[in-house]
This record gives structure tokens, sequence and C-alpha cells, in this order.
């Protein structure tokens, strides 16, 4: 039975690691997959999903006004695919969320999307609400503050180390830009 998998977490947790190895597991059986990531995410280059230890593969890019259910229905025309993979699910929009849903409901397509839940400001991104609302299944990728603790928030910091607590909700960065921490210190780093 196909359904709709949203794997969240905070930055770092290897939420694209996890991606690439379960695609690697599907293709290592014989089986089609179908790969996608945000088009403006070029970390690892344009159509490239990568993670930070290293690991990456060729795959299909999306913008935030292109419909999926078309974009995977022209794919699905091409051959059969077992399971579609989705990078950075937290630049999706809500519409393209239910089109994803659609997708599972009337192509019978598993759908595992991997995304960050919320912002450097603690607010939910469009796209991991909806999948939070809509997701038959979720799962919550961990990985941990400097303290030890579980980290579930993120703190985004300028070039020079400041926590910023303004800005544009997306921007794309890494290490040098995002910072994983527990719910208590973020709000010491924010100023809360």
């Amino acid at each position: 039975m196909a359904k709709l998998h949203f794997h969240y977490s905070t930055m770092n947790a290897g939420k694209s690691t996890l991606l690439l190895q379960a695609a690697h597991n599907y293709n290592e059986r014989g089986m089609q997959t179908y790969l996608l990531i945000a088009s403006f995410d070029d970390r690892a280059g344009i159509g490239r999903i990568g993670s930070r230890i290293g690991l990456a593969r060729e795959a299909d890019v999306f913008g935030p006004s292109e419909d999926l259910f078309q974009k995977i229905a022209t794919r699905l025309s091409k051959g059969r695919v077992a399971c579609i993979f989705l990078d950075e699910a937290q630049f999706l929009t809500r519409d393209q969320v239910w089109q994803l849903a659609r997708v599972v409901d009337d192509l019978k397509v598993p759908i595992m999307a991997y995304g960050l839940r919320v912002d450097f400001r603690g607010e939910l991104f469009p796209g991991s609400a909806a999948l939070l609302a809509l997701a038959d299944e979720m799962r919550e990728v961990r990985t941990i503050c400097h303290c030890g603790k579980k980290a579930t928030m993120v703190v985004r910091k300028d070039a020079e180390g400041r926590v910023l607590t303004e800005g544009d909700q997306i921007q794309v960065g890494g290490n040098e830009t995002y910072v994983s921490l527990c719910r208590r210190h973020w709000r010491e780093a924010v100023g809360q």
C-alpha cells in the first residue's frame, strides 16, 4: 500500500544520508526510484542530493510553482517507479503537498519526503506544516545539541557568528550558517 512518509528533523541530522541510503536499497534490488530536490538548493550542485558525509546522487529539480502531480505522472509514463524520494521537503508549498498526496492515493506510488520541521525562528515551514497534517507516516530523525540533549531547533548565524532572529525564512546554507540546538539552548541563543 502506497503511503506519504515525512522524515523530519533539524539541520545536520542525516536526513539526506538516510534518503540516499534508502534509494540505494531500492536500486540494489532492481527497483527504480525517482529523486527530487528543490531547484534552488545547489549546495551539492544543481539537481544533486548530497550529504555532509560525501554521498551524492543526481535528482530532478522542482520549483515552487510546479505541479508535482503532473511532473511525477510524466515521469511514470516513461517507466515504473517503486518509490519517490524528495529532499528539502520544507520548501514545498501546501498545494504541492496535496499533489504528492494525490500521487500516493491515485497513482499508488509511495513517497518518502525528507525535510526540516521548523525554521531558525522556531516556526513551521509551509511545506512541513502541510506534511505534518497530511502524511500517512512520520518519523523524527534525531540529532543532538552541544549539551547532549535532543536538538529540535536551529539558529541561523551571520558571517561573524552572531545569532540572527530576523530575516527571510528560506536561506540555503550548511554548518557555516546553521547550528542545531535543544529548545533551552535555542531560547538562550535568541534571547527568549
